[in-house]
């Protein structure tokens, strides 16, 4: 490859990264996190602190919206709980736009889903960074950027990849061992970084896409047509007949025994849709999830009088169509497997961190003059803005468990706490890093980020102790899983705080991450050397 053309390759993989390389952090360590849904949503409620609603059958929850919202009936599904601890709660358009409710909410409906729910607010920040409308469509854009910096990381590394692919060239030149570790983890886990890549812009630029497409591709046809290749939903017409109804739990053993003669090993039915509920006609359709397979969720629909099979779109019966869009799901989120592939992508969400992170340095220490207690004004933003928001997001999820964590104790609904306490403490950071001398904001904020990361996991674990011996249930291990990655997590970034503090006294006093002998220290050491 000419030298040239590599400086090209080498300008937009510089480029593209810094572009999307904040966001992706953000995306990277909340997506990491959000691997394990479930486990932190059993944090936040676990057995011994059920919330509302949890003891109520689905049939009982019906049964409550339909004598509320009679209108529900024509189309409307449940949305059956994480765990024992939740509420399942149903989900509707009304005429001013969606609603949902649990048993006791019906004759007051939310208009968002799980308000309230720490882990649903950790995917938030994954997917759209927390903002509203704009979020998701700025996290396509940056997927689409992210997609170029992989392509031309790769050609640029591609004629010494073999050769440097594990060489971590330890020593004082901390540039170099960077770069060796940014190298090695890029290539290492690029099939996923690719994945990642293709899944988050299709899912982030779908509607946008589709909408294009139909409009200048296809006549005003696609949406149609795309509508039904993925509808699982079979077409039935109201019959007039009131006719009674399968319990849920008869619909959910029916389709799962349904389910299980297609190919897959397992089939956990995590959503119930119904559509013309009472009517002699009336459809009914469990949608599951299969683990150790691509195609992970999967629909049995079925009569909801009788309960004879209409349509099977799990393992094996699902058409090409089918399991071409339910295989993204799979793969960006790891859903096809068990504990494994999740710990398997938690690793690989920190390590994309990581990435992302050590990018912002290495762009720093390339530009930053060797010789010089000056640094130019562009080094000094870069380390102050990848200071401020790399770790303020750490601390800022982190504050946003403890909020959480408080606010059920209180009994006080935990969506306004964590969200004030997660952006603020991203703020506070952001301006932390601005004010404060870089080397010491950097050595602050990762240990205020190890304090409260290992206080949040040790206090948890110290309260619910009595709970879980005298209430111990599967659900707990999940309550214990959370907090002994906390605790792991903030020994991390206490041993980062720790390195952060031994470069900053004793590593190259010019360097941007070095604290700056003052003048009364300079006459002191002078005095002391006379």
């Amino acid at each position: 490859m000419k030298a040239a053309t590599l400086r090209t390759f080498q300008t937009v993989h510089t480029w593209t990264g810094l572009l999307a390389g904040f966001a992706l952090f953000v995306a990277f360590y909340a997506g990491a996190l959000t691997v394990f849904h479930d486990d932190i949503a059993a944090w936040q409620n676990p057995p011994w602190l059920a919330t509302a609603d949890a003891n109520v059958s689905n049939d009982r929850l019906i049964e409550r919206l339909l004598s509320h919202q009679p209108d529900a009936r024509a189309d409307f599904g449940i949305v059956l709980p994480h765990d024992s601890s939740h509420a399942a709660y149903a989900y509707w358009e009304a005429k001013n736009g969606s609603r949902f409710a649990t048993a006791s909410q019906v004759d007051a409906p939310r208009t968002d889903a799980a308000e309230n729910e720490l882990a649903d607010f950790v995917y938030a920040l994954h997917d759209s960074l927390g903002l509203p409308v704009i979020g998701i469509y700025l996290m396509g854009i940056v997927s689409v950027i992210y997609g170029l910096a992989l392509l031309s990381g790769l050609l640029i590394h591609l004629p010494q990849l073999v050769r440097d692919l594990f060489a971590m060239r330890v020593g004082h030149n901390l540039k170099r061992l960077w770069q060796d570790a940014h190298n090695a983890i890029g290539v290492i886990s690029l099939p996923f970084h690719v994945i990642f890549a293709v899944t988050g812009a299709l899912f982030c630029l779908f509607a946008i896409t589709l909408a294009a497409l139909n409009t200048v591709a296809f006549d005003g046809k696609l949406s149609e047509a795309f509508s039904r290749a993925t509808n699982t939903t079979p077409t039935v017409t109201v019959s007039g007949i009131p006719a009674s109804m399968l319990s849920t739990e008869v619909l959910m053993q029916r389709g799962q025994a349904e389910a299980l003669k297609s190919g897959v090993s397992s089939f956990e039915p995590v959503y119930l849709h119904f559509v013309h509920y009472g009517d002699r006609n009336a459809v009914a359709e469990v949608m599951g999830l299969a683990q150790h397979t691509l195609g992970s969720y999967g629909t049995v629909a079925m009569s909801a009088h009788d309960g004879s099979v209409l349509a099977t779109f799990v393992g094996n019966r699902y058409s090409v169509n089918g399991i071409s869009y339910a295989a993204l799901f799979g793969l960006h989120f790891g859903s096809f497997g068990g504990r494994t592939v999740q710990w398997l992508y938690f690793v690989l969400g920190l390590a994309g961190a990581f990435l992302f992170y050590s990018g912002n340095l290495l762009w720093i220490e390339s530009r930053r003059k060797r010789r010089h207690l000056e640094q130019p004004r562009k080094t000094l933003v870069m380390a102050r803005a990848t200071v401020g928001v790399c770790l303020g997001s750490c601390l800022a999820i982190s504050g946003a468990f403890v909020a959480t964590w408080i606010a059920e104790r209180l009994g006080v609904e935990a969506g306004l706490p964590q969200r004030v306490a997660c952006y603020g403490l991203f703020l506070a950071a952001c301006a932390y890093a601005c004010l404060r001398p870089i080397a010491k904001a950097t050595i602050e904020l990762l240990w205020a980020t190890a304090a409260l990361t290992l206080l949040m996991a040790l206090v948890d674990l110290a309260v619910n102790a009595a709970a879980m011996a005298h209430e111990w249930s599967p659900l707990a291990w999940r309550v214990i899983g959370v907090d002994l990655t906390g605790i792991a997590l903030g020994i991390v970034f206490a041993l980062f705080a720790r390195a952060a503090t031994r470069r900053a006294y004793t590593g190259d006093a010019n360097s941007v991450w070095a604290i700056r002998p003052t003048r009364g220290d300079v006459a002191i050491r002078t005095e002391r050397s006379q």
